[in-house]
């Protein structure tokens, strides 16, 4: 790796923790000059604009949670494996988060959601493609019978995903973990009851 390529990767990482935790609008240049300790001319040799630079950090953070999903999965053939893998990188989460600032797919979209289209449209893509994860292993296990025949795969997913956001966020507001450990007790409970044959 070039030396450019380790200052755009420092930038990067640095970046994504900052957005994550103070927000993109929360976070000024200053700000990613100080926890970069570069200057404005260093970060823009790298980055043409801050939203480019968000845009990147952004897949930078998804990209760290999308590593453990992949550790997570790895020989992991079984449908409620594959399950109960994704819910698990949730609970390692708990103590040892991918990113400083929680979630950063939940943090985006909930950011985005008005304020910044383009930052919008990449949490949709991001979040169209943890669907289609859970989809797929619902899909498959269907058809290899280890997931019983009337589960609707897209709900599942809505349903999944749902829950664990939704306690991410709770357990952020209240700085508990409670109440994700219950969201995780709870999806696997719902997998041994509703979903196995």
């Amino acid at each position: 790796m070039s030396k450019g390529e380790e200052t755009k990767e420092k930038i990067l990482h640095k970046a994504a923790a900052l957005f994550n935790t103070q927000g993109y609008a929360g976070a000024s240049i200053s700000d990613i000059m100080r926890v970069t300790g570069l200057k404005k001319g260093g970060i823009y040799n790298h980055f043409q604009s801050k939203d480019e630079l968000a845009l990147q950090a952004f897949d930078y953070a998804v990209d760290l949670i999308k590593q453990r999903y992949r550790g997570a999965l790895k020989n992991k053939r079984h449908a409620v494996e594959r399950l109960q893998g994704i819910i698990g990188v949730f609970r390692a989460n708990i103590d040892n988060p991918a990113i400083e600032g929680g979630c950063p797919l939940l943090n985006t979209a909930v950011e985005s959601d008005d304020a910044h289209p383009i930052l919008r449209q990449r949490a949709q893509m991001v979040m169209d493609s943890w669907r289609d994860m859970v989809c797929k292993v619902i899909q498959k296990g269907i058809a290899r019978g280890e997931i019983r025949p009337h589960v609707n795969p897209d709900e599942v997913a809505s349903v999944m995903i749902s829950l664990l956001e939704g306690a991410v966020m709770m357990s952020k507001l209240y700085d508990d973990s409670i109440h994700l450990e219950r969201a995780i007790e709870h999806l696997d409970n719902y997998i041994k009851v509703e979903l196995q044959p």
